[in-house]
């Protein structure tokens, strides 16, 4: 027999699906059949799976432990090491200040990514254990392309995942973005259209009109300066699709300095000067109701603000945003 006692972060959830998790490869069919038998029960009774979990209750697992070890599964979950840059952290969440190179979730590559990181950087300083780790994985909530830089929220707990995932896929969170495009541009504008991904080259298209199989994106750009050939922008990512910002800026005539992918690539730069800079929280309830209208930003890396002063475009950096 093996017992577990829920956790904060296990609290909250269906048994049903902690159960998946602390059986992943076990089929859906074995747990609900043991505990139809009893052989799995929830604070000594018989459950159906679909009973809300608690801080402190006790969940009873009356199983072999070779029959446990077979569903259980031994694998790890991944991690790596490497020095974070944290804006903020609390019990719940973190805000990660991502370096352009830097993957934000998982490839076929094999490459470590931010979650690997993320994982690494929590079992190195306590707030998760190898044991917590059977039953959930701490991620992040949006992601940001390999070669873009800026804050990337995660959650270290089951509720403040749930809660940060909710506001990006209600758009209540606000996020801006800062980065320096072809072209001059001196009125602030909403400019929509409708993307579509090609999987196969990585790369999006944006139309103007409503076509199959692209969706619809919206963008908001305020320009803080220009030389006269380059314009620093601060950009508002109302809808958050791949590529969106680097595409819908190069359809309009406006690329990226540094995008290879939309623009022009540059030997002097690693990729596009694009820096998601700041994230404005909305006034909400629940675990993180603590963070009502708190507003959090990042610096941006210095090969970004050293091209800035080589455009003449610093002082137009530094009297926008600081």
């Amino acid at each position: 027999m093996k017992e577990f006692i829920i956790n904060e972060n296990e609290a909250g959830q269906r048994f049903d699906k902690y159960l998946a998790k602390l059986l992943r490869e076990a089929p859906k069919s074995f747990f609900y059949k043991m505990m139809r038998k009893k052989n799995i029960t929830l604070n000594g009774k018989k459950a159906t799976g679909n009973e809300k979990l608690f801080s402190g209750d006790h969940v009873k697992l009356f199983l072999s432990d070779e029959t446990f070890e077979k569903f259980s599964g031994n694998d790890s979950a991944p991690r790596a090491h490497y020095a974070l840059d944290i804006i903020y952290e609390d019990e719940n969440i973190l805000l990660i200040n991502k370096p352009a190179g830097m993957l934000s979730q998982p490839a076929d590559d094999g490459i470590p990514s931010l979650v690997e990181y993320l994982t690494g950087y929590l079992l190195k300083n306590g707030s998760l254990t190898e044991n917590d780790l059977r039953t959930f994985r701490p991620s992040v909530c949006n992601r940001l392309d390999r070669n873009t830089s800026g804050l990337i929220a995660a959650g270290k707990s089951l509720s403040g995942l749930q809660e940060l995932s909710g506001m990006f896929k209600s758009r209540e969170l606000h996020k801006y973005y800062l980065c320096l495009v072809e072209g001059v541009l001196k009125e602030e504008r909403y400019i929509k259209g409708y993307l579509a991904k090609d999987k196969k080259s990585n790369k999006v298209t944006i139309y103007k009109q409503e076509k199959e199989n692209a969706l619809p994106v919206e963008t908001k750009y305020y320009p803080l300066g220009t030389n006269g050939t380059r314009t620093l922008l601060k950009v508002e990512l109302i809808t958050g699709r791949a590529h969106q910002i680097r595409a819908h800026l190069a359809s309009e005539g406006h690329s990226v300095v540094g995008d290879p992918k939309y623009g022009k690539a540059d030997k002097k730069l690693k990729g596009q000067l694009l820096h998601s800079f700041r994230m404005e929280f909305p006034s909400m309830k629940g675990s993180l109701s603590y963070l009502s209208g708190k507003v959090f930003t990042a610096p941006i890396p210095e090969i970004f603000l050293r091209t800035l002063k080589e455009e003449k475009l610093e002082e137009s950096y530094y009297e926008n945003l600081e």
